[in-house]
C-alpha cells in the first residue's frame, strides 16, 4: 500500500472504528466488538483463569466491547457440552465474576451471551444426558420430531431462568447482557416457522412466533432495571441452512422487530455470513443496516469481518488471509450500522484492535482453524 493510501485509511479508521460510542450508561471507547464465539475450555461449565485472561488480552489490546462466548442459563438440556460455560451455580459465576474484573481492570465492557441450545442439542449429552432436549414443537431443524412441544410452564421456566442469569450478570459486574436469538438455538426455533407449529399464543404468524423472546426480553429487564443494556442476537440463516428466512422482505422483518423492540432490547446483534451482503433485492443495506433503518436503534454488523473469505470457508481454509477493511469503514462512515462485531480474526489475533488504531496493517494475523483448539 503507497503511504497515501496508508494515511488515507488510518484517517477514516480513527474517524469510524475508533469513534467512541454511548448507550445510556454504556460508554464505549470505539466500535469494535469481539463476537461472541464458542472455545469449549471451561471444564464442568467453569470458567478459569485461562478464560479470564483470554478475554483480558482482547480487552488490553483495544476492543471496545466484549461478547462473551455462549453461556448457559440453568435449564438441564440448555447444552449437550459440558465445556462450554454455565450462566448458573455459584463456582460459575465466581469464574465469570473474575472474567468481567479482568476486563475491566484493562479497560474493557464485557456482556455475557445467555444461551439455550433447544433442539440443536442430542438427547442423551452430557452434563444431562437424562434430560430431553426441548424445542417450541419438539422439532429439529430438519422438521423432525424428536420431543413433545414445551408446556406453558415449562416455557415460563426457561423464561425466569434467562431472567435469573440476566440478573445474575448485573450482580457480578457485567456491563450488559447478550440473548442468542440466532443460528437456530431455542429461541429462533420460536421465530422460525420451520420448527415452530405451535397453535398457541407462542406460534402462528411472524408476530405471534417473537411471543417467546419477547417475555424473555421483558422478564430480563424487569430483573435488571431500566438503564442495563440488553442486546439481541438474530439472525436469518440457521446452522447449515444458510439459505432460511425469517423474513422474505423489509415488510415482514418489520412485523418480525416491532414486538422486540418494544419488549425493550436496547441493541440488535445481526448476524450474517457476509456483512457486504444486500439482505434484500433493490437496497445494498445488509440485515444491520435494515434493522437500524426500522426500529432507529443501534446494530452491530457481523459476517466475515478481517476475513478475506467468508467466515465458513475461512473455518476450513488453513491459508485463509487478512481482509481489506474499506467497504467496512464506508459502510460505518455512512451510519447504515454503529458497531462492528469481529470474530474469528480476534481469535487469530488478540491484538487486531491495537494493530488498526496504530495503522500496523502488515503485522495483522490471518486465521486459521488451528488455532480454535487454543486459547491465545
Amino acid at each position: 500500500m503507497n503511504p497515501k493510501k496508508t494515511e488515507d485509511l488510518q484517517a477514516n479508521v480513527e474517524n469510524t472504528l475508533f469513534k467512541p460510542f454511548e448507550l445510556g450508561g454504556l460508554k464505549l471507547p470505539n466500535r469494535i466488538v469481539m463476537a461472541p464465539m464458542t472455545r469449549g475450555f471451561s471444564p464442568n461449565g467453569v470458567p478459569g483463569a485461562d478464560v479470564a485472561a483470554y478475554y483480558k488480552r482482547r480487552a488490553e489490546n483495544g476492543v471496545g466491547l466484549i461478547v462473551t462466548e455462549g453461556t448457559v442459563i440453568d435449564h438441564p438440556a440448555a447444552t449437550g457440552d459440558p465445556n462450554v460455560p454455565n450462566f448458573h451455580g455459584e463456582e460459575a459465576l465466581k469464574g465469570w465474576a473474575n472474567v468481567a474484573d479482568a476486563v475491566h481492570e484493562a479497560g474493557g465492557k464485557i456482556v455475557p451471551q445467555l444461551w439455550h441450545v433447544g433442539m440443536t442439542r442430542r438427547n442423551g449429552s452430557l452434563p444431562h444426558p437424562e434430560a430431553l432436549s426441548v424445542g417450541p414443537s419438539g422439532l429439529a431443524l430438519n422438521g423432525k420430531k424428536f420431543s413433545e412441544p414445551l408446556t406453558k410452564a415449562e416455557i415460563d421456566s426457561i423464561v425466569s431462568a434467562f431472567a435469573s442469569a440476566a440478573a445474575d450478570a448485573k450482580r457480578i459486574g457485567f456491563d450488559g447482557i447478550e440473548l442468542h436469538g440466532a443460528h437456530g438455538y431455542l429461541i429462533d426455533q420460536f421465530f422460525w416457522e420451520q420448527t415452530n407449529r405451535r397453535e398457541d399464543e407462542y406460534g402462528g404468524d411472524i408476530v405471534s412466533r417473537t411471543r417467546f423472546a419477547a417475555d424473555i426480553v421483558r422478564a430480563c429487564r424487569l430483573a435488571v432495571g431500566p438503564d442495563f443494556p440488553i442486546i439481541l442476537r438474530i439472525s436469518q440463516w440457521k446452522a447449515g441452512l444458510y439459505d432460511a428466512k425469517l423474513a422474505e422482505t423489509p415488510e415482514q422483518l418489520e412485523q418480525f422487530l416491532a414486538p422486540l423492540s418494544e419488549a425493550g432490547v436496547d441493541i440488535f446483534h445481526c448476524s450474517t455470513r457476509r456483512f457486504w451482503e444486500p439482505e434484500f433485492p433493490g437496497s445494498d443495506l445488509n440485515l444491520a443496516g435494515w434493522v437500524k433503518r426500522i426500529t432507529g436503534k443501534p446494530t452491530i454488523t457481523v459476517g466475515s469481518v478481517g476475513l478475506e473469505v467468508e467466515f465458513t470457508s475461512a473455518y476450513r481454509d488453513q491459508d485463509s488471509k487478512v481482509a481489506d477493511v474499506g467497504e467496512l469503514l464506508s459502510r460505518l462512515e455512512n451510519q447504515e450500522f454503529d458497531l462492528v462485531a469481529v470474530g474469528r480474526a480476534l481469535i487469530a489475533d488478540p491484538a487486531w484492535a491495537v494493530k488498526m488504531r496504530e495503522g500496523r496493517y502488515g503485522e495483522l494475523l490471518p486465521f486459521q482453524s488451528d488455532k480454535l483448539n487454543q486459547l491465545l
